[in-house]
């Protein structure tokens, strides 16, 4: 007789699998436009996908075509109070969630070299104490490029004196967004970047 096998038993409120069901629960949830044609009430989580014929995310689109598989970017919207540093727990989250997705939508119908007509999204409103867990579990799993790689797509007008700061990652590769174009150029320039995208290895999920 062989020794016993010593299996860890399996810890449905472990925070690992909190996170898990809830980032389930969000790609499981039905697909639409960008922005949603209905507003809504919630906070929450989403995911946003791209179709689209932009050579750098090819890759991406063959395999958005048939299913939606990876994500372009992954965020959440949480309720004011949780903006303050609070946990925003009881607040009334409005339409924060919808809010943050039309926002999304202003930005890429800016953009010089993007149509709004090729993305989709995922969302789902969610418990506040939840969203941060989820989305951190969600980013770690697909390690979607506009989050990991071509940042700035979620940042909004900074304002004042804080243009001066760098243009992003984004809005260099995406030039639009008029109050993006007030600030500094990048030092480090459009093809280092092109390249950190072309070398990206995007964990694609069967």
């Amino acid at each position: 007789m062989g020794i016993l096998a010593d299996y860890v038993p399996f810890n449905p409120l472990d925070k690992e699998n909190l996170g898990l069901s809830v980032g389930d629960a969000l790609l499981g949830s039905d697909i639409h436009e960008l922005p949603p044609q209905e507003k809504f009430v919630g906070a929450g989580l989403y995911c946003i996908y791209y179709i689209g014929e932009f050579p750098l995310y090819s890759k991406i689109s063959e395999a958005n075509r048939e299913s939606l598989k990876v994500p372009l970017y992954i965020g959440k919207a949480v309720p004011k109070g949780a903006r303050k540093g609070d946990l925003g727990l009881g607040e009334k989250p409005g339409t924060t969630l919808y809010d943050r997705l039309a926002h999304h939508s202003r930005s890429i119908k800016a953009a010089e070299n993007l149509d709004i007509d090729d993305f989709r999204c995922r969302f789902l409103v969610v418990e506040d104490i939840w969203i941060a867990l989820g989305e951190a579990v969600l980013i770690r799993r697909f390690l979607p490029i506009w989050n990991r790689v071509v940042e700035g797509f979620g940042i909004h007008d900074p304002g004042g004196g804080r243009r001066l700061q760098a243009r992003s990652h984004w809005d260099t590769l995406h030039p639009g967004r008029t109050w993006a174009l007030k600030s500094a150029e990048r030092k480090d320039d459009l093809a280092s970047l092109v390249q950190k995208i072309q070398e990206y290895e995007i964990p694609f999920e069967e």
